[in-house]
């Protein structure tokens, strides 16, 4: 188990002074659902912040939530979900599952997350995929594109996996990386992130982002820094750093009582200080 270190920030990608719209990365974002309408939102309001340019595909019988979108999300394109693989294509990075209905035919009008995801994965392994949320509680782990990066929380770990997990025993964590071919920042009080050759813990953070939403505006960190970022576990280790580091930043303000929200507002305050 390595140590974090927070040079690795040197390392992240910083938006060149001559560059254009566009150059600065380019994420699909599918997820939400009737029941879960603000999940992917919460993970779309960081995201929009890292990238030039969020594609969001949400269930088209939601208009508050595509409604809530455009208000949001001034310079992104809310997408069908009929018209997904031309804006997959065009994506540098590719966020599903945040918001997404935990059990098929959870809500009329949502959509099949099983069949959604997997198909999509297996459509398009050669992409970058962030893996969240209904998704990871709904796939099966052979359909994981390799380097992809998942965010679990310990249940939905011993979801897909098939597994029953012991907080102590980090090498699972490891071993399904390494099976997989892929990086897992398991989210906790302590969060874990391991690729297939090396493991860091990252503590921090309080119990203020226990609430609702904060692990998908993880999610959306993640993906807006894989963007333009190659290296997945130098991705999924500084964006749990840097969600850790706002959620103590919001502590010194507020306590305890800060909302998901928040924490996306804070988070490019705190990237400020670490990366730029």
């Amino acid at each position: 188990m390595e140590k974090f270190d927070p040079e690795i920030f040197k390392k992240l990608y910083i938006p060149p002074p001559n560059s254009h719209k566009g150059q600065n990365g380019k994420l699909m974002i599918i997820g939400g659902s009737q029941l879960f309408h603000a999940a992917s939102l919460w993970s779309l309001k960081v995201a929009s912040r890292i990238v030039d340019m969020v594609f969001y595909s949400s269930v088209p019988q939601n208009s508050q939530i595509v409604a809530k979108a455009k208000q949001e999300f001034r310079d992104g394109i809310v997408v069908p979900r009929n018209k997904i693989g031309d804006y997959i294509v065009e994506s540098d990075c590719i966020l599903i599952g945040p918001g997404l209905p935990r059990k098929n035919g959870e809500e009329v009008g949502d959509d099949d997350t099983k069949d959604l995801t997997e198909n999509l994965l297996k459509k398009y392994p050669d992409k970058k995929w962030v893996v969240d949320g209904g998704s990871l509680q709904t796939s099966a782990p052979s359909f994981i594109p390799s380097n992809s990066i998942l965010t679990p929380h310990v249940k939905e770990f011993e979801k897909i996996f098939d597994l029953r997990f012991k907080i102590k025993d980090l090498r699972m964590i490891r071993e399904m990386a390494k099976k997989y071919n892929c990086t897992i920042l398991l989210k906790g009080p302590v969060d874990v992130v391991c690729s297939p050759h090396k493991c860091v813990r990252i503590s921090g953070g309080n119990a203020g982002m226990t609430k609702g939403g904060t692990g998908d505006v993880l999610a959306g960190l993640v993906a807006g820094l894989y963007c333009k970022n190659d290296d997945p576990f130098l991705v999924a280790s500084a964006a749990s750093f840097i969600n850790k580091k706002a959620g103590e930043s919001l502590f010194a303000k507020v306590g305890y009582y800060f909302n998901a929200s928040d924490l996306a507002d804070e988070i490019p305050r705190v990237m400020k200080d670490l990366v730029v």
